[in-house]
This record gives structure tokens, sequence and C-alpha cells, in this order.
């Protein structure tokens, strides 16, 4: 496990502007843009986007779609919709670990060697950020202890609090 948590790195700062070759966008069911961090990408990203998202039809709860990255520093933007926090009993959960899961496949698939994640579902889906946040990074380094692509997952995070969780959850994995 130690190696895979090698390839994870924390960032504070903006998704938007990550010289990755994929960012991941908390995205909502329609992929037509919304709040938040899909705002900021849609934003970023430039109109050519909502129109590629068009084509795409939507996308599941726990799944993921990939569009090109247009005016971004990023090759591609994976699009996956994290659950609506509904206290934990309706799968909450299955459905983010398969966002980090499904996300990480794309990833693989279209040759991505580094792939940015927000805090998904954290935001206005209320999921609890400790308990999203054991999930990214038990998730994301079970995946990448299987993988060799990506080979450099960032969890980017919006301000020093978040990124101190994201550091705490990893050093507690390294130590267990």
């Amino acid at each position: 496990m130690s190696k895979a948590l090698d390839r994870l790195r924390i960032h504070i700062g903006d998704i938007t502007k990550l010289d990755v070759d994929a960012i991941v966008n908390a995205a909502n069911s329609s992929l037509l843009g919304g709040g938040g961090v899909d705002g900021a990408i849609h934003r970023a990203a430039g109109r050519e986007l909502e129109f590629e998202c068009r084509m795409l039809n939507g996308c599941k709860v726990g799944d993921a779609k990939i569009t090109k990255g247009y005016k971004l520093p990023a090759r591609h933007i994976i699009h996956t919709v994290g659950p609506v926090w509904q206290g934990g009993g309706k799968g909450e959960a299955e459905l983010l670990a398969s966002c980090y899961r499904r996300s990480l496949e794309l990833a693989a698939a279209n040759n991505c060697r580094s792939v940015a994640f927000p805090a998904i579902s954290t935001g206005v889906y209320r999921y609890p950020k400790d308990e999203a946040t054991k999930i990214a990074v038990g998730t994301v380094s079970m995946v990448v202890e299987e993988k060799n692509m990506p080979e450099t997952v960032i969890f980017c995070c919006f301000d020093e609090q978040t990124a101190q969780l994201y550091q705490r959850t990893v050093a507690a994995l390294r130590e267990g």
C-alpha cells in the first residue's frame, strides 16, 4: 500500500489551473454545469464543453464520462456524479467510492498519467467531509495499488482545512 500512497499528492488551489492530463468534475447528472467546482470548470473550459456534454445524455450517480478539456490546461475532464448525502443509509458510500473508481478507470483507458480530483459531494451535496475523504483516499489508493495508470493522483483542495483532512487521512493509511 505504501507504494500506492507515494503516488498521491495533496494540492491547495483552483483545479481549473492544474496542468494535468485530466481533472475530475464533481458534476450534476445533466452534465450541463452548475454551482461550485462544476460551474467553475464549465466557465474555464468554455462553451464547447457544454456542447460536448449535451451529446453525452447525462450521467448516473456513481458513474463517470470523459470530455476534452478545451480551454483548460488539462487535456480531459472526467465528469462524475456524486451522491447527495441523505444520512448514510442510502448507499452513499458505495456510490461515492464508485465515482472515484470509474473516474480512474476512464483516466487509465485514456492514457492519463496524472489526474486531479476535487472533494466530490462535499459541497452542496453535503457529504460529511471526514467520511468523504476516507472514501476518496481509500478507494484511490486501492485502485492505484492494482494499476500503473494514472501514475499521479492529486487531491485538489479548495482550502487549507480540507487539505489537512486529506493529509491526516493519508498519514493514517501509511501507519495502518
